[in-house]
């Protein structure tokens, strides 16, 4: 029988089929932080049970660590006791833990595969929605809840109902300016918040595979954005080049053998597919976000939509979400004032990230009245930054680096965007209140974020 290349990893990690009920899937990798592991720790422990595979397990202190002066304890209580008790309890269980101080410490999902520790046909989950990241590298990746993290420490498995499969192909070539964080904007808004709920996505096409690994992670990101259980990529040559050398990754023998059953990770001709969504790349403009979830984006040359022929629930939500914004039906963004920035987390926290910003900001200088936060995804990402001199860069356009974690993606930290004051932001969300109480966030690529820092105000980023 022909095979989606997600039928091919998911099939081979079954351990059991409950009939009429989910599979009992085999886990290859479990990435933990700080924030939904205690519970699950203290389960296993309050049972009187060991890690079934520890080794198995990696550790990651990443949304609550400050991105300044990491080298001092952590100020705000709550924030410190979780990064404290993940230490404390990765070290019992013989978990290997990146955290604070430790030169590998990061976002746990820039963290994974740039170790080497994410591969191709692996299945990876951890407490996190935004686990869909681990897909760019051909592996059936998501996130689960603290319940379930608890059954994966305890058994290396989890009980979960295969999903429906989606293709999504988008071929041709993309225009100026327009990168992977507008593609998946530019899809969010086409098929809505909820367009792909009980499914998971696979993409595909020309301009899917013209992306580098870093483009590629962006887009299945955000895959849980429109309600997917997770999205992938078909590994390639791409693939393979970047893995090869990491830390984690097979070395010698063991590497070639593994190309060799990496290579087959594709879809069969003629595979099916319960869903499939074919887009033109030349549709694709730079994006903005206007409301408060990620599906409500629009050209960022286009006017926000006036709502008409909307009734009942999404009338109601999309004039809450203007009147939170403080936003117009009809009303232009572009001019519009902004007073923060947020280039970082694990959508657009990685090194080809900051060699877009920088290259846009080059010889430029910041806008005095917008305060900017350049936030690496790993301090491997830190340090590559440093040895192609784009700290030195970005410091003569007035920018300041800082230090790797989560940041203003979610608030769980020091770095909070006050109440009213607007942010574009390259993370995923844009919830009421995600990036701190009464925060305004537009999301957008790392172009548009780069304009926006230097004009103070929401720019297209082809007119620079």
């Amino acid at each position: 029988m022909k095979q989606t290349v997600f039928d091919k990893i998911w099939d081979s990690h079954v351990v059991k089929r409950i009939e009429g009920g989910p599979d009992v899937l085999y886990i290859d990798r479990h990435l933990v932080h700080e924030v939904t592991s205690p519970q699950a720790f203290a389960g296993i422990e309050r049972r009187g049970i060991k890690l079934s595979r520890p080794r198995q397990t990696f550790a990651v202190c990443d949304h609550n660590v400050p991105t300044l002066n990491q080298h001092l304890p952590i100020k705000e209580e709550q924030s410190r006791v979780q990064v404290d008790t993940l230490m404390r309890n990765a070290a019992r269980h013989g978990v290997t833990c990146f955290g604070l101080g430790n030169p590998k410490q990061g976002v746990v999902h820039v963290v994974g595969p740039e170790l080497g520790i994410t591969l191709p046909g692996m299945t990876v989950v951890c407490g996190d929605s935004h686990t869909s990241t681990h897909g760019a590298y051909g592996s059936i990746a998501f996130g689960i809840g603290t319940s379930e993290v608890e059954m994966t420490l305890a058994s290396q498995c989890i009980m979960q109902p295969k999903p429906q499969k989606m293709l999504i192909e988008i071929n041709g070539q993309l225009g100026k300016c327009v990168t992977a964080k507008d593609v998946v904007l530019y899809l969010v808004a086409q098929l809505t918040a909820g367009g792909c709920t009980g499914y998971f996505i696979e993409y595909a096409g020309s301009a899917i595979r013209s992306f580098d690994m870093e483009g590629r992670m962006t887009v299945c990101n955000m895959s849980i954005e429109m309600g997917a259980r997770g999205g992938l990529i078909a590994p390639d040559e791409k693939t393979f080049a970047y893995f090869k050398g990491r830390e984690y990754a097979p070395k010698g023998t063991e590497w070639d053998n593994a190309v060799a059953r990496w290579t087959m990770l594709k879809s069969d001709e003629g595979a099916t597919f319960d869903k499939t969504c074919v887009f033109n790349a030349a549709d694709i403009e730079p994006m903005i976000t206007y409301g408060t979830n990620p599906g409500m984006g629009m050209k960022i040359t286009d006017n926000i939509p006036t709502g008409e022929g909307l009734s009942g629930t999404d009338k109601i939500t999309f004039d809450k979400a203007l009147r939170y914004m403080g936003f117009q039906p009809g009303q232009p963004l572009v001019g519009h004032p902004v007073q923060y920035v947020f280039l970082g987390s694990c959508t657009n926290g990685r090194i080809e990230d900051f060699r877009a910003f920088t290259g846009f900001v080059k010889g430029r200088k910041k806008h005095p009245d917008v305060v900017a936060w350049l936030v690496p995804g790993s301090g491997s990402v830190e340090r590559q930054i440093r040895a192609e001199g784009l700290d030195k860069t970005l410091e003569a356009a007035g920018f300041e680096l800082r230090q790797p974690g989560c940041s203003a993606c979610l608030a769980m930290n020091d770095d909070k965007v006050p109440a009213g004051k607007y942010a574009v932001s390259t993370s995923n969300r844009n919830f009421e209140g995600r990036q701190g109480p009464g925060s305004r966030t537009l999301l957008a690529g790392t172009l548009v974020a780069a304009a926006a820092a230097i004009t103070g105000k929401v720019t297209d980023p082809r007119t620079l």
